[in-house]
């Protein structure tokens, strides 16, 4: 005798009952006798497999952790469960910085956030805060920071979130890596007196990766 688990007993001969199968089941019989066919063979494990790998593969991929500088890294106790790209502009404005002396300093983010396939799923804006389109936000703090292999790129940061709004994907997120980031730099002149308060814009893009807690 031959047991699927759970669902169907075949005798040798083919014969056997199902309980998922409705009594009055026309091909009764020939859909049994399949069943039986493909577990003496082991097709049906192979079947499933071959049916189900591909799918768990690529949500591994998509959620495997970028590699990091250690500093940047997210605890391991922590999920990624969200990544973006982020195109957009730096806002700098002309003001006094902490020597006094006019500089641009960086006034707020302005970018829209892309998933894998390019659709668009949120914004980027100041706080920092990132507002995804199901409605939850996380606002965070930057607690280290590594300048960019490009010198000409803003720095790659590590931030803890400093409070949540909404119901969603980005509720539960407590750790955010801003990482693979081209342009954003401040302008290298143009601050001045007769340019006090005034604004610029830098185009930038990053990727932005969400963590939270596993359990």
């Amino acid at each position: 005798m031959v047991q699927l688990v759970g669902h169907l007993t075949v005798n040798e001969d083919g014969e056997g009952s199902n309980p998922s199968a409705p009594a009055n089941f026309p091909f009764k019989t020939a859909y049994i006798r399949v069943l039986h066919w493909l577990a003496m063979r082991n097709f049906l494990p192979v079947v499933l497999f071959a049916l189900l790998f591909p799918l768990q593969s690529t949500v591994a991929q998509q959620m495997a952790k970028p590699d990091v500088p250690e500093k940047l890294a997210a605890p391991e106790s922590e999920v990624l469960v969200l990544q973006a790209h982020a195109t957009g502009s730096q806002v700098y404005i002309c003001q006094p910085g902490p020597d006094s002396k006019l500089a641009w300093i960086l006034k707020a983010p302005e970018a829209d956030l892309f998933d894998s396939k390019g659709t668009a799923i949120g914004k980027h804006f100041g706080g920092p805060t990132w507002k995804h389109n199901d409605g939850s936000e996380v606002a965070g703090k930057v607690v280290a920071r590594q300048d960019s292999p490009d010198a000409d790129s803003i720095p790659w940061l590590l931030l803890t979130a400093a409070n949540h709004s909404g119901d969603g994907i980005l509720s539960g997120v407590t750790t955010i890596q801003r990482l693979h980031t081209k342009g954003g730099q401040p302008p290298a002149s143009g601050c001045d007196v007769p340019h006090r308060n005034t604004e610029t814009k830098v185009a930038y893009s990053a990727d932005y990766y969400f963590y939270r807690p596993a359990n």
